[in-house]
């Protein structure tokens, strides 16, 4: 794998950007919210489900140098340590 040159708050930037314009309004469906979305920022390709390693796993499958930025869809982070997940406003 080649590390890319990029930093953790522009990969955040660029995945956060990338979810809002193109994403995520086809993903922030009932059935998907708490879910995490795996999402390939160069290709744009996402994977969904409940286990973050697996879905960046099945994405390096595609493309073995993929730039990944992941995310629990419908909340404000994929993890909660020593707190609690909020859930966003979908409206």
């Amino acid at each position: 794998m080649v590390l890319p040159n990029i930093s953790d708050r522009e990969i955040a930037r660029r995945g956060r950007d990338l979810y809002d314009r193109t994403i995520r309004a086809r993903v922030e469906t009932a059935d998907n919210i708490g879910k995490i979305i795996s999402i390939d920022l160069d290709t744009g390709n996402y994977e969904i489900g409940e286990d973050i390693l697996d879905l960046s796993t099945r994405l390096q499958l595609k493309s073995p140098n993929a730039l990944i930025w992941a995310e629990r869809i419908g909340f404000n982070a994929v993890y909660a340590v020593g707190g609690a997940l909020t859930k966003v406003n979908l409206s």
